[in-house]
């Protein structure tokens, strides 16, 4: 039996996970991510924790078949990071630089590109070859699985799908720099972005006035208690989802979308909301793609990182 790590990269965290090459997750495990000095000391950090595990439990290195890692930005195909804002690095070889300091071979991947590989494999797609992981948390991310494999996209930018322009007319500049994108409207943060639009313009009676700070699961909550301005809050944020999800599946046409992220909390309420919607504005030959909630949670990204390095090291 042979073994690997896979390591979720995040701005606050990193995850890190030893499997079998059955894909039982053995063991798991958090270091801090150390962003000072442009992110100098994340790799050896990483590194230094793999090598302590490894002592500490007495592994043979020879046992040992490779790391995948997951990064909070784009990845290319030679393992090279574009740019990861929020760790402080510029252009990157993440491959070449974590195998130099663990002595084992490593590939890596954009972070919700192998959550969505970790879903397909061990989570709610298992038995798809064709799927979309959209998370809807604080922004938006997304996962394109093709044929049981990632589709990273020429540039490792593929599954940025919350860029996606859904209101030419929106006068509010989102972050990303665009304005209308899906993010704006269809994230934790794009919900209540819609609530206190809709508070400043009606005079609807809500619990939703008093609640300082407004969250998107306060809406949630007000909504499932028949609050009349959270349930019009909620059905604006069902449609921008409905016509987003349907952009997404007529390119793609997958056979399941998963929803992730804090908003897929929601559950049930959060799929019978979107789906009529979905299906007003989706290509009719695809009307029928099935949705669920995402499975694995926050192992998603480890998960997929080690089936990265499983796909390519163990033949």
């Amino acid at each position: 039996m042979k073994y690997g790590f896979g390591v979720d990269l995040g701005g606050t965290t990193v995850k890190l996970a030893y499997f079998d090459t059955n894909g039982s997750l053995l063991d798991k495990w958090e270091i801090p991510t150390v962003t000072a000095n442009a992110g100098a000391q994340i790799l050896p950090d990483i590194a230094a924790s793999i090598h302590s595990y490894i002592h500490t439990h007495r592994i043979q290195k020879e046992a040992v078949l490779g790391i995948g890692i997951g990064v909070p930005g784009p990845v290319d195909s030679k393992g090279t990071v574009n740019r990861c804002v929020n760790l402080g690095w510029d252009s990157l070889n993440v491959e070449h630089a974590l195998s130099a300091l663990t002595g084992f071979p490593v590939r890596a991947g954009n972070d919700a590109n192998l959550a969505a590989l970790g879903e397909c494999w061990k989570g709610g797609g298992q038995g798809c070859e064709n799927m979309v992981l959209v998370t809807l948390g604080t922004g938006i991310g997304g996962g394109i699985i093709i044929n049981g494999s990632v589709f990273f996209g020429a540039h490792g930018s593929a599954g940025e799908i919350g860029h996606m322009i859904l209101n030419r007319n929106e006068q509010e500049l989102h972050t990303s720099g665009v304005r209308g994108c899906a993010e704006q409207y269809c994230s934790a943060t794009g919900i209540v972005r819609l609530a206190n639009r809709y508070l400043e313009n009606n005079d609807t009676p809500s619990v939703l006035r008093n609640i300082h700070p407004l969250t998107c699961k306060a809406v949630f909550d007000a909504g499932n208690r028949g609050d009349p301005a959270a349930q019009a809050i909620l059905e604006a944020f069902y449609e921008l989802l409905g016509e987003f999800l349907a952009n997404v599946c007529n390119v793609l046409d997958p056979e399941l979308v998963l929803l992730g992220g804090g908003v897929s909390k929601a559950g049930s309420t959060l799929l019978e909301g979107v789906r009529p919607y979905f299906r007003q504005k989706v290509f009719h030959a695809i009307k029928d793609v099935d949705f669920s909630i995402a499975a694995l949670g926050n192992d998603a990204g480890v998960y997929g990182a080690f089936k990265l390095a499983l796909q390519s090291f163990c033949k």
